[in-house]
């Protein structure tokens, strides 16, 4: 846990940095924004382990269903994450995840007093760098992972935003072991405008 809280420092302050830079060369290439996350498995059963990582925003030009200010929009995800936890039966304790995501958002193009809420769910594709973790096991490097989440953006513009997630990752049935894990995360993100 210790190497873990090092690690977020460590990311948090060289997003920090990063920030005044990383404006016009993330246009560059697109990105619409940068993000932090961390958080904690919910199975104490198995061992419970945390999370932590950084992704990248690419968000879609489109808005369906619109009804008033709230439309059905979206975003991908790229993210990289390394967990941290007890060695249990496996007596591998970590692992890096590597994953992309298609985001739905019920979302508003206008802000509730000083607020932009917003909903959303998501399934996307992880890599695995190992095949176990605390007392799960796997079975394979790939997983999916789907999610439930809410928070509101802030700012004049709504750059900065707060969430949270309720996190599934497992294989599908892919593999015969198939013990999936489940995650409680707190998000920030910072929107370039």
């Amino acid at each position: 846990m210790r190497n873990l809280t090092r690690a977020m420092l460590a990311l948090a302050l060289t997003l920090a940095v990063s920030l005044s830079l990383a404006g016009a060369r993330a246009a560059d290439f697109g990105i619409d924004g940068v993000g932090l996350e961390g958080g904690f498995s919910d199975d104490d059963d198995n061992g419970e382990g945390s999370r932590g990582g950084a992704y990248l925003v690419w968000d879609w030009p489109v808005k369906w269903f619109q009804y008033g200010h709230w439309y059905l929009g979206g975003q991908w995800e790229l993210s990289a994450s390394y967990w941290d936890g007890d060695e249990g039966d496996t007596g591998n304790g970590s692992l890096g995840d590597f994953g992309i995501t298609p985001v739905f958002r019920i979302q508003t193009d206008a802000p509730y007093g000083a607020i932009w809420p917003f909903v959303e769910g998501a399934v996307g594709a992880h890599f695995f760098t190992d095949t176990e973790f605390g007392d799960r096991h796997f079975g394979i490097n790939y997983s999916f992972g789907d999610h439930l989440g809410a928070g509101v953006r802030l700012g004049e513009t709504g750059q900065y935003e707060l969430g949270y997630r309720y996190q599934h990752l497992s294989n599908a049935g892919l593999s015969h072991h198939n013990n999936g894990i489940n995650f409680h995360l707190l998000r920030l993100v910072y929107h370039f405008q």
